[in-house]
């Protein structure tokens, strides 16, 4: 018994070690461009649509902060998003991978010296609002949904309204092997809201001004 408890806990021990050490990478932007090129042909396309779980324009990432960009890249990995192109191409990619595509695709297009409002200059509709203001959005996502609280959640201000009400909805859907995400926290906060409920979110939160975009891959590398 003595033995097993000490096999068990040099396990966790080596478990905890080695996520402090993913956890504490450094990324390194000019390696991470030369690692993308599976993430140029969806993300490097203006107006490029998925087709799974339905139609929809592939995310913005250029200027996502490169925490979120390494969280989420980890729960594909992990299969705690189960998106199965995304998470085939998590599952090649390394910690150090994770990192230098995280610090690339976080300083991509960035202008610097650019400053978003702390509100948005468009003000949501009372009924949005009230949405809104159902989960207190803004309490993690920011005011104007560009300066989340936490640098490991998501940008969404000016985010494509459609890929937002199809993540918003994944984290609905419970025990699907191919669609749906993992996170107790968003779930939570989905579920409180109908299908025509998050498709307002969506739209609205699309329009407030941003800092994502995508940026178009040059054809010389």
């Amino acid at each position: 018994m003595i033995k097993l408890f000490t096999t068990i806990f040099a396990v966790a021990v080596s478990f905890v070690t080695v996520t402090a050490q993913a956890e504490d990478l450094k990324g390194d932007a000019k390696a991470g461009e030369t690692k993308n090129a599976m993430c140029i042909g969806c993300h490097g396309i203006k107006g490029y649509q998925a087709s799974f779980p339905e139609v929809y324009k592939v995310p913005m990432i250029s200027g996502q902060s490169a925490k979120y960009i390494s969280s989420a890249l980890s729960a594909y990995k992990k299969g705690d998003r189960k998106h199965p192109s995304m998470r085939g191409i998590a599952e090649t990619l390394s910690d150090q991978d994770i990192a230098d595509l995280a610090a690339y695709y976080s300083t991509s297009g960035v202008v610097a010296g650019s400053e978003l409002p702390a509100k948005p200059v468009r003000e949501p509709s009372a009924e949005v609002q009230a949405l809104l203001g159902k989960a207190n959005c803004a309490s993690c996502h920011g005011a104007n949904f560009s300066k989340p609280i936490d640098p490991s959640y998501p940008k969404l201000a000016g985010q494509h309204a459609d890929y937002l009400f199809v993540a918003l909805k994944a984290y609905k859907v419970d025990n699907n092997p191919k669609v749906g995400r993992g996170n107790a926290i968003m779930a939570g906060m989905a579920k409180q809201y109908t299908n025509a409920e998050l498709k307002a979110l969506a739209g609205y939160i699309s329009s407030v001004d941003g800092e994502l975009k995508t940026v178009p891959q040059s054809r010389f590398r």
